[in-house]
């Protein structure tokens, strides 16, 4: 059956070539054909995976990494990822041989064949998390929903049910729900106690977990978070000391995404799922820098102040004046928030291939396999 849907697909595009309709080179239809084996990726979340859709919307730089010197170690210009290179679903993607999938709002990207990244930097689970400045997490649904609607065109309804179900949905968020009403000394934590608020970001995450999977959606792939407490950028505003009240929410979130993970796997058909222990990866190679060959893990590359904590780098933030070190890839943090792309390669490969005690019950691979 599958055969046939093929050769169906391909004689379409035969057809397009017969009339001169020419995919774009770089980024647009450059494999229609898919093998049996062809698994989409598709991205959703926050700065750890945004590509650049943040390049494309009316925000400030607060929000957006397409200045020097983003980008300066793998891409040579900088493309809007919050890193010196590659991210970390460029390398799941690389993994699963896959191209890097492009940001969803590139002008130029329309192969979805491959899948499309919606993530948006400083969005969190929760609508108002930076509000009017990024793409939340149900607009990102919303714009998977349109994504769905277009790759039906482009490769025909049946193919397109295929392929969304066979696709695996990585997702990295609620990060900025915790840390934004913290910094902005917003008066949420005191509405909420510190159960009631994680329940409300975990919610609003499972929302959107069940609008994937009612598109057809069945794999998804999640991290947890990472010990925000302790990054250099909210070290900085706290005296070098890490920030418990920021440690204990994480803590309260990364112990109730598994239960509500587990709970949806009984409730939704064919729903299979990994998270990877984001926080214990991280919090190790921090503490423990030269053991995973870097020099520095509590400070970063780029940025001013202690730690190079304060969040200036590329100079077009609030404070403009920014150290660059000599050599990312001896650090674990690229600026003060975000890893390197030698950071982000260690945790694309827990992720991929990692053992039950960092990442269950499936690792990404296995998702990719099955079938």
């Amino acid at each position: 059956m599958m055969m046939s849907s093929r050769i169906r697909i391909c004689f379409l595009v035969f057809i397009c070539a017969s009339l001169s309709i020419i995919p774009t080179p770089s980024l647009g239809h450059s494999h229609i054909c898919l093998p049996n084996d062809h698994v989409a990726q598709f991205i959703f979340g926050d700065s750890l995976f945004d590509a650049g859709n943040n390049n494309y919307i009316n925000t400030t730089y607060q929000y957006r990494a397409n200045v020097y010197p983003y980008g300066e170690t793998f891409f040579n210009y900088p493309t809007g990822r919050f890193s010196d290179g590659r991210i970390i679903p460029d390398f799941i993607a690389e993994f699963a041989k896959l191209p890097l999938i492009p940001a969803y709002l590139h002008p130029g990207y329309k192969r979805y064949a491959d899948g499309a990244n919606f993530a948006s930097a400083g969005a969190g689970a929760l609508v108002g998390t930076h509000l009017g400045s990024v793409i939340d997490l149900h607009t990102q649904l919303s714009n998977f929903k349109r994504m769905k609607t277009l790759l039906k065109k482009e490769i025909g309804e049946a193919e397109a049910k295929t392929l969304v179900s066979r696709a695996v949905y990585i997702t990295s968020v609620g990060s900025n729900d915790y840390v934004a009403p913290y910094t902005a000394n917003s008066s949420l934590f005191q509405s909420y106690s510190p159960e009631e608020y994680v329940d409300m970001v975990i919610g609003n995450l499972t929302t959107v977990i069940k609008g994937i999977h009612k598109e057809g959606g069945r794999k998804f792939a999640f991290v947890n978070l990472a010990p925000l407490g302790c990054l250099p950028f909210l070290k900085v505003i706290n005296a070098g000391e890490c920030v418990e009240k920021i440690t204990t929410m994480v803590k309260l979130h990364n112990k109730a995404l598994p239960h509500v993970l587990q709970e949806l796997e009984s409730q939704l058909k064919g729903f299979k799922y990994s998270i990877t222990d984001f926080y214990s990866i991280v919090s190790e190679i921090m503490n423990n820098p030269i053991k995973y060959g870097f020099k520095e893990g509590k400070a970063a590359c780029c940025g001013s102040g202690p730690y190079r904590g304060v969040n200036s780098c590329g100079g077009k933030r609030s404070v403009k004046v920014y150290e660059l070190c000599e050599k990312a890839s001896d650090y674990v943090f690229f600026d003060s928030p975000h890893p390197t792309e030698r950071a982000s390669l260690l945790i694309a490969k827990s992720m991929w291939s990692g053992n039950q005690s960092v990442t269950w019950p499936y690792n990404v691979k296995a998702l990719v396999e099955q079938r």
